[in-house]
């Protein structure tokens, strides 16, 4: 069983490396580590940590924040910011950028990639034949490795597609061979670039942001870590960009430099 001490250790460092506030989730990080640490010859948390820090390599920390960080999502989550992306924020952007043609849209919280795949079928959709005249790929970042090989694979079961509409079914899945498993289709995995990035470190954007996601991650920061990142996002963001978090968050409007536009939805 961790101790005091041992959990106190762990949650500063993964609120100093990555923001995640595990203050109040000791059993939690208990029960997600202890049979890792005890199958892996470490005698306590202790001796685990110390590996941890003293790894050269990263991946013991690598493994640390897989094991610690919630990746629970599903395709058509929240699926009503899909709809405002496609009846509002789409046909803005369209006119906008019709010169440039060129859309960049962020989802920092990727995951298993059913939500950055979800925002690349709204834009196949609403593009349609113009499609290939635009650039419309989607950034997906996450800190958990293991969350990003899954997403890469693009890989899902029968149930997992279960709430996406025949329609998309049909047209971005193919169905694997002997399972009751599904494949993202190459064509659309193009449309999406996973990448491994802590939202604790500095931004590498090499362009503003019209549209970003960063839905049921900042719950697990506080107030003030959830400001210093707010701040970074507005900074990198098109003037009128739209910054989509999710239903159940708020942003204090009082302290936020984003407009509200609805709940969930704001912008810059």
């Amino acid at each position: 069983m961790i101790t005091d001490e041992e959990f106190l250790r762990i949650a500063a460092y993964l609120k100093g490396r990555y923001g995640i506030d595990m203050s109040q989730k000791k059993i939690i990080m208990n029960g997600r580590l202890e049979n890792y640490i005890a199958n892996h010859g470490w005698k306590n948390f202790t001796e685990y940590m110390d590996a941890v820090q003293h790894d050269p390599t990263g991946n013991l920390e690598k493994t640390l924040v897989n094991l610690l960080s919630t990746n629970h999502t599903f395709f058509m989550r929240e699926f009503e910011h899909l709809e405002y992306l496609k009846n509002i924020v789409l046909p803005d952007l369209r006119v906008k950028e019709n010169v440039r043609k060129d859309l960049h849209i962020w989802c920092g919280a990727s995951s298993t990639g059913e939500e950055p795949y979800m925002i690349a079928m709204v834009l196949k959709d609403f593009f349609g034949l113009e499609h290939s005249q635009w650039d419309t790929k989607i950034l997906a970042t996450d800190i958990s490795t293991k969350a990003l090989q899954k997403a890469i694979a693009g890989i899902y079961t029968k149930e997992q597609l279960d709430s996406v509409p025949n329609v998309w079914k049909r047209k971005f899945f193919k169905a694997l061979p002997g399972e009751e498993e599904y494949q993202v289709t190459e064509e659309l995995r193009k449309e999406v670039i996973f990448r491994e990035f802590n939202l604790m470190s500095p931004f590498p954007f090499k362009s503003r942001m019209h549209v970003i996601f960063l839905r049921n991650v900042m719950i697990y920061f506080d107030e003030k870590t959830k400001q210093e990142l707010l701040q970074k996002i507005y900074d990198f963001m098109e003037p009128g960009g739209y910054l989509f978090i999710g239903t159940t968050e708020t942003l204090d409007r009082e302290v936020t430099p984003f407009r509200y536009i609805q709940p969930s939805i704001y912008r810059k």
